[in-house]
């Protein structure tokens, strides 16, 4: 996949959105859903191997209103010991942060306490933002559907037991040197995210990271 290419579609699809939002012109909206087209066709052949044009035209049609990057929270939970809670997400087997996207009506801080408890079986309590990052600048996969910002919240771990989701499995605290042993679902966590999460439980007073 190229990420250049990648970049450039997601910004012409969400271009074409926006017009197809505020125009009322039915030969403008002819344009824009033109545009909207190509925008896939470029994802599509950005995609290695390439993908079928029709399925990400249709998922493009099902975002409304002003194109906005989407907001995936993920919550950081250390235990007394120093060691970072992670799950096995069951899609492709990997070790990952439990999180998931923001819900509309959500306070960040109910979304990261929910995505734990649901994902993990912990009860905590949100305290601090440590970054807010955009996924294309950190060692994810390229993402051909939306151009997403991450939101990593620590949370106090305050109750609960382990237990399965209907999405992740295996919920464990790790030590630091365990990570890189570790398989982590790249799409969601990256080792480099994972390190500097355990420098701000190092260095508490440390500012909040963002692109």
């Amino acid at each position: 996949m190229n990420p250049k290419w990648l970049d450039w579609s997601q910004r012409l699809a969400a271009q074409a959105q926006n017009g197809l939002t505020f125009t009322q012109s039915p030969f403008e909206r002819e344009r824009y859903e033109e545009i909207a087209r190509i925008a896939a066709e470029m994802k599509a052949a950005a995609m290695t191997p390439a993908s079928d044009i029709e399925a990400i035209f249709e998922l493009q049609k099902e975002e409304r209103g002003y194109a906005t990057p989407k907001l995936d929270v993920r919550g950081v939970v250390f235990d007394k010991a120093g060691r970072l809670l992670l799950v096995r997400e069951l899609r492709d087997g990997g070790f990952t942060l439990p999180g998931g996207w923001v819900d509309v009506g959500d306070l960040p801080s109910e979304a990261a306490e929910r995505e734990v408890r649901e994902e993990s079986g912990y009860l905590t309590r949100a305290t601090k933002v440590l970054a807010v990052w955009d996924r294309r600048l950190h060692g994810h996969p390229p993402e051909a559907r939306f151009h997403i910002y991450k939101l990593f919240i620590r949370c106090e771990l305050i109750g609960g037991a382990p237990q399965d989701s209907i999405e992740t499995s295996d919920a464990r605290f790790f030590e630091e040197s365990e990570i890189p042993s570790l398989t982590l679902s790249l799409p969601r966590t990256t080792p480099s995210q994972l390190q500097r999460l355990f420098e701000h439980y190092r260095n508490p007073d440390f500012p909040a990271d963002f692109d």
